[in-house]
């Protein structure tokens, strides 16, 4: 009976095993990290980028429609005069969840503004503000 007792190994991980574990697991995130965040701040500008884009294509199709541009982005979601259907169905929040900001410059085109994650004019990298403008529309 006593050799079967020698024989029986415990089952279960030591201390050390586990910290390993955790170092390694610690390792690979500050190294992919960042790079993660990076593509996400980078996919987020995109799609604000994509969003102006369309509110220029539904204000064209607007001008065709009504021979000027809407005076604001709300007017895009009422029936045209036209065809009775709304240009766009919604407006939608840039990617922070914040209002798109709608211009008309002196000329009476169309400036749209992004102003990033913080919702404030100006600004740097995440923060940073686009526009029709900067996207060269």
């Amino acid at each position: 009976m006593k050799t079967a007792n020698k024989q029986k190994k415990r089952a279960g991980f030591t201390l050390i095993e586990i910290m390993v574990v955790v170092l390694i697991i610690g390792l690979l995130v500050s190294v992919v990290g960042p790079n993660i965040w990076n593509a996400l701040v980078k996919n987020q500008a995109s799609i604000a980028s994509t969003q102006i884009r369309m509110f220029h294509d539904s204000m064209d199709l607007y001008k065709i429609n009504n021979y000027k541009y809407p005076d604001s982005l709300e007017a895009l979601t009422e029936p045209d005069p036209v065809s009775g259907l709304p240009t766009l169905t919604t407006i939608p929040l840039d990617p922070w969840q914040n209002e798109y900001v709608f211009e008309l410059d002196a000329d009476g085109n169309p400036i749209i503004i992004c102003y990033g994650a913080d919702g404030a004019p100006g600004g740097e990298n995440e923060n940073a503000d686009i526009s029709s403008e900067t996207i060269g529309l």
